[in-house]
């Protein structure tokens, strides 16, 4: 009986720890890639033409093998991986951060705040709702896709303030991932911390992106 009453005792705050230990390294993996994220626009502030294509390519193939990856134990493969996702990404956005820089910095220190802000309020809800969402990931895939879709009428047909609609709407999709993240984050155990980190790495990124359009008027 007293030992019925130790372990139920002990139960909820093992699990609580637990659970605080798998927050602490995911975030700490998202810090950890976007500082490669900074590092690699750094590299890439020089780049020109289609140059951008090659390192944004490699890093969906970053991304699909460290899913595989981890699925399979190589963990330290998978945390390569995704170090190289945040460098890849932020080579691929250099061009774009150092014109900000040169042209409109307060725009890059506003999107900085907004995104922090952002992701910030949207990642303590999602972490705080108790039920499980992931069955709005779904949705959330093809509210992208119809992003995307937008997006590339928008870059074709050259509409008057499209761009500020469709960072608007990226907004939201990426707000409803954070959510969805943090969330699977709030349950997830040790084997999901590195897909996890890409996920919330790739909301964060997006959104920063989205508020830069936003904050520099491009």
């Amino acid at each position: 009986m007293m030992s019925a009453m130790s372990s139920t005792g002990y139960a909820v705050p093992a699990a609580r720890d637990r659970s605080l230990a798998v927050f602490g390294e995911v975030m700490g993996l998202v810090a950890i890639t976007c500082l490669f994220a900074a590092g690699g626009a750094y590299i890439g502030r020089d780049l020109t033409g289609l140059w951008w294509v090659l390192p944004w390519l490699l890093a969906i193939g970053c991304i699909i093998g460290l899913n595989v990856a981890n699925a399979k134990g190589a963990r330290s493969l998978a945390l390569v991986l995704l170090f190289a996702l945040g460098l890849l990404l932020g080579i691929s956005v250099g061009t774009t951060i150092a014109y900000y820089a040169e042209t409109a910095p307060a725009a890059l220190y506003q999107a900085t705040a907004a995104t922090a802000l952002f992701v910030g309020v949207l990642g303590a809800a999602g972490y705080a709702i108790r039920r499980d969402l992931s069955g709005l990931y779904r949705l959330a895939f093809f509210l992208l896709l119809g992003l995307l879709v937008f997006g590339l009428v928008t870059v074709l047909f050259r509409i008057e303030g499209a761009y500020l609609v469709y960072a608007l709407l990226g907004l939201g999709v990426f707000g409803l991932y954070t959510v969805l993240d943090f969330n699977r984050l709030r349950r997830a155990g040790g084997d999901e911390a590195i897909p996890l980190a890409a996920g919330i790495f790739l909301d964060v990124f997006n959104i920063f992106l989205f508020f830069l359009q936003i904050f520099g008027r491009r």
